[in-house]
């Protein structure tokens, strides 16, 4: 039997990749009622995170993570590490949020308050003003290198570079007050951690906003792989009108397409041209989209232009797409609104009584009790915490049963500021006041002129078997 020989391709081999290099995406600039949201937004979050480090409150910045003192300022609250319960209250909070926007709205965090969103805004505004508009940086890009092209391209990083450094800068005196970092900076005086986290902010801004932009959102950010989890067919969404739309194709704009059998999408492909991400929505949803509403502005511009209806791509609902009866407000949304609100009402509680000493009891586990001459007494060390701005003198008093006494070891209870200080003492109480094995008592510190700054804590007396 003979075999048949395959033919081999004659020639050289072609490497092949399995990865297919990203292709620069050049975002058309768009006007409308959603960009004006945008920008909006753009320029409070923005200015609130360059302006925030040069406000003052006090004696201290309005906003302050003060690592080495182990204090944190927000405005008139001196928050200290024993207060990371109001941490873990703002990150539920935060996670809440997050899941209540996106089952009501889609990715409204990703297209209007995103980090990512906000600086990449800001880096490509700067990108048209030197380069100028789409079809001139696609343009410069293709055009050999000459002297206007250095000139454009290097200016355009220098802005970057800057806004980048001042952006790590900016960064770096929430942690350290600005005016002081300001100090070190003009005196070339800066710590090594200092210097090393106002250049990796900035390079990891310059490199997210200036090169990567949609990259980080399409393969790094974890948000796009897991919000359908948060999606159902009531969530608003951005999306094209295919019975209206369809069939698109390109006419004049005082034709009859209607009696051409085309749809009203004349095929202009300007929803993909304003898409910072380069999708074309007119593919359905895709998690690629970030929801940033630019293909429904420039959308409504050419209906205008046209003389069609506005709102061929628009924020509607997979059930209002399949003719379907919609609910904006359903059960989960209910259900993640009321944790909301019960979780914010708990932490304003606790936040608004928040006291700034504390009381811990430790009770002396050596020995249950001991009996000197005929009475009874136990051991204990109580802890005081003090987390206001002033160091204080504690008055210390127990109370829980008749003829009680308390013998402190240090004759001035004195706690300075952020200090835990430990305090040994002893419980006398007469052995027929006692009518259990355990009773309980009460330990009470109060700060000497201040009658506001008072906390108890209880604690067990042990005493003989009666």
């Amino acid at each position: 039997m003979s075999r048949k020989k395959v033919a081999q391709p004659s020639g050289p081999e072609l490497p092949q990749s399995l990865y297919e290099k990203s292709e620069k995406i050049y975002p058309r600039e768009v006007h409308g009622l959603f960009a004006f949201m945008r920008t909006t937004m753009v320029f409070v979050l923005l200015g609130l995170f360059y302006f925030m480090p040069w406000v003052s409150w006090g004696d201290n910045p309005a906003i302050l993570f003060d690592l080495p003192a182990r204090k944190f300022y927000i405005f008139w609250w001196t928050l200290w590490p024993q207060d990371f319960l109001y941490l873990t209250f703002l990150l539920m909070l935060a996670a809440l949020a997050l899941f209540f926007f996106t089952t009501l709205a889609g990715r409204l965090w990703c297209g209007y308050a995103c980090p990512q969103t906000v600086w990449t805004e800001l880096f490509m505004w700067i990108e048209r003003k030197v380069e100028g508009n789409r079809g001139r940086q696609m343009k410069l890009d293709k055009a050999p290198m000459s002297v206007r092209k250095f000139r454009l391209k290097a200016t355009k990083h220098m802005l970057w570079v800057i806004l980048s450094l001042f952006t790590g800068f900016t960064f770096v005196a929430y942690f350290t007050p600005a005016d002081a970092l300001l100090t070190k900076l003009l005196t070339t005086t800066l710590g090594p951690w200092e210097t090393f986290w106002i250049l990796f902010y900035g390079f990891a801004t310059y490199g997210n906003a200036g090169w990567m932009r949609e990259q980080v959102c399409k393969y790094m950010c974890p948000y796009a792989r897991f919000q359908s989890a948060m999606f159902d067919n009531d969530t608003l969404i951005i999306a094209y009108d295919d019975a209206r739309g369809e069939p698109r194709g390109s006419r004049r704009a005082d034709s009859d397409h209607k009696a051409q059998g085309l749809g009203d999408c004349i095929n202009c492909s300007m929803c993909v041209q304003v898409c910072p991400t380069g999708i074309d929505i007119r593919n359905g949803l895709q998690y690629e989209c970030i929801g940033c509403s630019a293909c429904i502005d420039v959308c409504n511009d050419v209906m205008d232009k046209m003389g069609y209806e506005k709102n061929l791509i628009r924020y509607t609902t997979q059930h209002a797409i399949d003719g379907q009866p919609t609910r904006i407000i359903r059960p989960r949304v209910v259900i993640y609104a009321i944790a909301i609100v019960c979780l914010m009402s708990l932490f304003a509680f606790s936040l608004l009584t928040r006291s700034p000493i504390g009381l811990d009891v430790i009770r002396d586990r050596n020995q249950l009790y001991r009996e000197v001459d005929g009475k009874i007494e136990n051991v204990y060390t109580l802890r005081l915490l003090n987390m206001d701005d002033l160091s204080h003198n504690f008055a210390v008093t127990v109370s829980g049963f008749p003829e009680i006494k308390m013998v402190i070891e240090i004759d001035n209870v004195l706690v300075t500021s952020g200090e835990v200080l430990s305090v040994p003492v002893r419980v006398i109480a007469e052995e027929h006041n006692l009518s259990e094995r355990s009773s309980e008592i009460e330990f009470r510190i109060q700060a000497q002129g201040h009658d506001n700054l008072i906390t108890t804590e209880t604690a067990r007396f042990l005493g003989p078997l009666r």
